[in-house]
């Protein structure tokens, strides 16, 4: 895998990290909130945050080349 992967995937790490070693109470208030959500909202968010992961890197990739 390239480089720049390993690094994008060690980034999201740190930053999911950061909620639970940081603010625990609210992180898991969150988390609470999500589990009670509908499946069909759920798979619209993650949906979401893919097509937004694509086109960032996808304008990222660009701009670098």
């Amino acid at each position: 895998m390239n480089t720049t992967i390993w690094m994008a995937l060690a980034l999201v790490l740190v930053l999911e990290g950061l909620g639970p070693m940081f603010l625990p109470r609210i992180w898991r208030r969150m988390i609470l909130a999500m589990a009670q959500m509908p499946d069909r909202l759920l798979h619209r968010f993650g949906g979401g945050l893919v097509v937004a992961g694509v086109v960032i890197y996808y304008m990222v990739s660009v701009h670098a080349s």
